[in-house]
């Protein structure tokens, strides 16, 4: 049977206010800005939505972002993939959406069914994901077992100074303490694996990395590695992390996952957005490899 593609594009209206007779609500404080962008994911548990959003005049350029959505019937309905308008009000160091229009876009191919992000259990065994290299090489997870393996996901064209190239920036000074500490370095490892394998091939993830080592062509890869695979390796291996991406335009719109995976192969901590600090993870391998 054919695979059929449907769209389905309905505008739902979300405003904040009182119902029936009861006196309506105070307009919000605050300075207001109109917001448009794509939904990355929402995290209801935490009333957060992520959203690659245009500019923003005379406030902010275009990124991708957490907002807080306080309206929780609009959470429940949200989901990846879909277009919305809101009102961003910035009230002193707090800020959020409200007001929102949402364009609901489902598609078999790109979008995720799901309106939650769906995480990688913690102690959950990680399956055996094969991809390939910067040299070419075929590795599959379970070749660094009995490590402790540092894992993301970056692509090499990302323009966000605050996504791509600060995960790799951070695993870069990872890179770098693990490096004083023998021991630790010994029983490490560090897996970039690009969103992006169409364009990022072995050989341009090759370039890419060793120029945040700093070592370039000395660089020979034995502890931080960077990985690309078939559209479909990449993205199982990002979905079990519960990582939502998708190409719009000239970009891809993802958000953020860093894992921990112990050396028994399974997930010993998760990271989701850039707010985590390269001290901490180092900090948090040196507990994982030397609990006592």
């Amino acid at each position: 049977m054919t695979r059929m593609r449907t769209v389905l594009t309905l505008m739902l209206i979300f405003l904040i206010g009182a119902a029936g007779c009861q006196p309506q609500t105070a307009p919000s404080r605050g300075d207001r800005y109109e917001l448009s962008g794509t939904v990355v994911s929402v995290e209801a548990d935490r009333k957060q939505v992520t959203v690659a959003h245009e500019e923003i005049p005379d406030f902010m350029p275009a990124m991708t972002m957490a907002f807080t959505l306080r309206d929780e019937h609009a959470l429940g309905i949200l989901g990846p993939g879909d277009r919305i308008a809101a009102a961003l009000v910035v009230d002193g160091s707090e800020y959020w959406l409200e007001e929102l229009v949402i364009t609901k876009v489902s598609t078999e191919t790109t979008a995720p069914s799901s309106n939650t992000v769906v995480e990688a259990k913690i102690g959950g065994e990680v399956p055996n994901f094969k991809l390939i290299n910067q040299d070419s090489k075929p590795i599959e997870l379970e070749n660094y077992r009995g490590k402790a393996l540092l894992l993301t996901f970056i692509y090499t064209r990302c323009p966000m100074p605050d996504q791509c190239s600060l995960m790799s920036n951070n695993f870069a000074a990872i890179d770098v303490e693990l490096q004083k500490q023998p021991a630790l370095h010994e029983k490490s490892a560090l897996l970039s694996v690009t969103l992006d394998p169409e364009y990022d091939t072995p050989a341009v993830l090759r370039s890419y990395g060793a120029a945040y080592t700093g070592r370039y062509s000395e660089e020979s890869f034995k502890h931080w590695e960077f990985a690309t695979g078939s559209q479909e390796q990449v993205r199982a291996i990002a979905e079990f992390f519960g990582l939502h991406y998708y190409p719009e335009q000239m970009e891809i719109v993802h958000g953020l996952r860093t894992a921990i995976i112990g050396p028994d192969g399974k997930v010993h901590k998760t990271y989701r957005g850039n707010q985590w600090k390269p001290a901490e993870v180092v900090a948090e391998i040196q507990k994982l490899l030397h609990p006592h």
